[in-house]
């Protein structure tokens, strides 16, 4: 690769240089080889501030008098560009250009893999700065492989302690499909399932994170953890923006060691259709977890520096190397562990001497074949510990940074730090600054409650409020029906039927209590009972009222249609023998209903969820509003609240509105007239006295008729008389006529008592010879 060979022209340059100025100074040099990813498109590309780190810490350690005494450190560095086979390239051809490398410095994970892999072949120890892999961990695979970068599964037990804390149980997770992500995930689901943590999807993107994002939002995911590179997090943090899984209702776990911008540049270089606002809008509240690579202490380190005068060499160093006009470069949180694995080096060289020293031997004796130098190195670096400006600096057995994890979240687009997690004490100090949208914690799922459904207690108190306020007025109606059972107009209504309404009405709105009365009041064992005691009252008293108010208009209906004298007369305990039938077919109906299918109280779960006075115009209103009613609670029976406010409030309109249009009209009548009374105090039927007054008004008609009738057949005898005299005289005078026209009309009218009329025949009119006298009878009655 031409590319390739310009860098390795390069780095050859730099060695040369090194080892004469080294030689100049007449000190041996200790050569150690350095691989960073530098000018790579994709990846970590740490090797930007580490690298510039590292110079750091080799004049450091250098100018140190009693570290290596007559020897000076040497790094020989080349550019992989994260590239896997290009610094397995670097790698080859620092090991077979002399001279010889003691240790090989690595930068990013798949660089790493590859070269720690084949490091034990030439028995070098290979100490890594930028590579978090949990694959590297495998001593079998990489027995001589250390990093002063904390292995990413690290990250999962700070990641498992924040989902405990927050009690979310259920998480999603997305990767680039990069093996050092790959085996970050295998871990983090291993511990998942021992903490009981379900992961309900795991999606991976090689370069197109769309698909993988959307199927997120399919999966309902809410708690989602992020794993990839700091360029595919701005791919992803897009497509995040474009699917809305942003927001209160989201949190995401991404990787901390990101620049504080990484989200804002550079989008038009990657060509993201996203604006900065709306990634910063995407970016919001995120958490991210990261191993401490800056020391949180101000004390001084094993160089004389605190972790802040490091920082300020490091800002000097980049801008000498033309950063002063850009942002941090990438790499500038991991700087911190590229200067300590210098220290590193120098420190285990430094014990590797002093050990072989006291068997009479040197270190420049090492070779790629030297098992004895090399097995003494890598127990030095094995027991190396001290405190450098990333932290405390040690290594487990198998080659990982020990370090404590920091929690970060974004808010207002700054990085916040939450609180720190020990891992080997599993201890969390958390400092309570945490912000979610909304002011509450989002949860891991979409909740889904197993809740009653029960009719919500404000709109039960109206209810029964209204209720009382109608019963209460049924029961001021029938007092005042009471007080003034005397008036005409109330006795002429039927009095009794009214009452019956009222009685009738009362249970109606009885019946709205016992509908609001489910789960939150009865028990399961009570509920039969309660649904029972619903339909009864409802039944009846429906029945009472409304039975009522039938037989009165059937009875107007019997009055004012029909012709005969014998069948205009309605009885007025066929008005209660009609009712009363009523109401046993209700109780039939009812009493066979409880006792064959009596209602039960059943548990339904619904799937994963706004003319003008008459009685007759109450017999309307109650009709329109039962067909109306019927049907709409059928389609809102699963709406409990819906369903309770609309049978209610049919109930309470039908009954106002009866009360209203029976007994407002005889209020107002006894209010304008307050000193009219009737007779007697009977009901609307005729009283005995009327009766015998009736009947003897018949038999005085008849007596009249009869007379008449005597009289008609004098007339008719006479009229023939008269017409034999007429013919023998036409011929001496003209015909006379004789015209007797006698009309008599007699009208007999006490005040709602019937009106008979007498009517007689024109005894001059010859047409009407054979008329017989008749009188007509008209009976009315219409009170209500």
């Amino acid at each position: 690769m031409e590319g390739g060979g310009v860098q390795v022209s390069t780095w050859r340059w730099v060695v040369w240089v090194t080892v004469m100025v080294g030689n100049a100074g007449g000190e041996l040099l200790l050569n150690i080889g350095g691989i960073f990813p530098i000018h790579g498109s994709d990846g970590w590309q740490g090797g930007q501030a580490c690298q510039p780190a590292a110079m750091l810490a080799m004049h450091d350690v250098n100018n140190r008098p009693d570290l290596l005494p007559g020897y000076k450190l040497n790094l020989a560095w080349n550019d992989s560009l994260c590239e896997p086979g290009l610094g397995a390239a670097v790698m080859y051809d620092l090991l077979y250009n002399p001279p010889t490398k003691l240790m090989l410095l690595g930068g990013c994970s798949t660089v790493c893999t590859t070269i720690g892999e084949a490091a034990k072949m030439w028995n070098l120890v290979v100490l890594s700065y930028g590579s978090s892999s949990p694959a590297l961990s495998d001593r079998q695979r990489f027995p001589t492989f250390f990093r002063t970068h904390p292995s990413a599964t690290v990250h999962n037990p700070t990641r498992i302690r924040v989902m405990q804390k927050y009690n979310w149980s259920r998480v999603a997770i997305i990767q680039q499909a990069e093996e050092v992500f790959i085996s970050t995930v295998e871990d983090l689901e291993v511990r998942c399932k021992d903490a009981g943590i379900e992961i309900v999807t795991r999606q991976s993107f090689l370069t197109d994170p769309t698909d993988a994002v959307r199927n997120l939002k399919r999966q309902d995911a809410r708690i989602i953890v992020g794993l990839f590179y700091v360029n595919a997090a701005r791919r992803v943090l897009c497509e995040i923006y474009k699917n809305t899984l942003y927001g209160k209702s989201y949190v995401w776990f991404f990787i901390g060691w990101y620049e504080d911008n990484w989200f804002e540049n550079p989008l038009q270089e990657e060509n993201l259709n996203c604006t900065r606002e709306e990634m910063r809008q995407a970016a919001e509240g995120h958490m991210t977890t990261e191993a401490l690579m800056w020391n949180k202490d101000n004390e001084k380190t094993i160089s004389g520096m605190t972790a802040g005068d490091f920082r300020l060499r490091l800002n000097q160093a980049l801008i000498e190397k033309g950063y002063e006009n850009q942002s941090n470069p990438v790499g500038y949180q991991e700087a911190p562990l590229a200067y300590d694995a210098i220290w590193s080096v120098a420190l285990a060289l430094n014990k590797t001497m002093e050990r072989l020293a006291a068997v009479n031997k040197s270190i420049e004796e090492f070779t790629y074949t030297n098992k004895e130098i090399a097995a003494e190195l890598y127990k030095a670096m094995n027991a190396t510990q001290f405190l450098g400006v990333s932290g405390r600096v040690a290594f487990s057995t198998d080659g990982d940074r020990i370090a404590w994890t920091q929690i970060e979240q974004m808010i207002d687009g700054r990085y916040h730090k939450l609180g720190y997690f020990d891992v080997q004490t599993d201890n969390l100090t958390w400092f309570n600054r945490e912000q979610w949208i909304g002011g509450k914690v989002p949860q891991d799922r979409t909740i889904v409650r197993r809740q009653l459904r029960t009719v919500s207690l404000g709109l039960f108190i109206s209810m029964c409020t209204i209720s009382s306020v109608g019963a209460v007025w049924a029961l001021l109606l029938l007092i005042f029906t009471f007080v003034h059972r005397q008036r005409r107009l109330i006795q002429l209504s039927h009095p009794a039927c009214n009452n019956i309404t009222l009685v009738g009405i009362m249970l109606c709105l009885g019946s709205i209590f016992l509908l609001g009365l489910d789960g939150q009041f009865v028990s399961q064992q009570q509920f039969p009972t309660v649904c029972g005691l619903r339909a009864w009252c409802l039944s009846l008293g429906f029945t009472l009222a409304y039975g009522a108010m039938f037989s009165k208009i059937w009875r107007v209906h019997r009055l004012t249609t029909k012709t005969k004298i014998e069948n205009k007369r309605v009885e007025p305990w066929k008005l209660y023998v009609m009712v009363g039938s009523f109401v046993v077919v209700d109780v039939i109906v009812l009493s066979v209903w409880q006792a064959v299918d009596p209602l039960q109280r059943t548990l339904e779960v619904f799937p994963l969820e706004k003319p003008k006075d008459a009685v007759g115009m109450s017999i309307y209103n109650v009709v329109v509003l039962c067909l109306i009613t019927a049907p709409v609670t059928l389609v809102i029976s699963t709406q409990q609240d819906a369903s309770f406010a609309f049978v209610s409030l049919a109930i309470i309109f039908c009954c106002f509105l009866s009360m209203a249009l029976v007994f407002v009209p005889k209020i107002v009548e006894i209010v304008r007239h307050p000193g009219e009374r009737v007779e007697s105090s009977g009901e609307t039927a005729p009283s005995k006295e009327e009766e015998e007054r009736y009947q003897k008004l018949l038999h005085e008609n008849e007596d009249m008729q009869r007379l008449i009738a005597e009289k008609e057949e004098k007339i008719r005898l006479l009229k023939l008389k008269l017409q034999e005299r007429a013919a023998v005289r036409s011929r001496e005078q003209a015909s006379e006529n004789h015209v007797i026209d006698p009309s008599h009309h007699t009208r007999l009218r006490q005040g709602g008592r019937p009106a008979v009329r007498i009517v007689t025949p024109d005894a001059s009119s010859a047409a009407d010879d054979a008329m017989v006298p008749r009188i007509n009878f008209d009976i009315s009655e219409s009170y209500l």
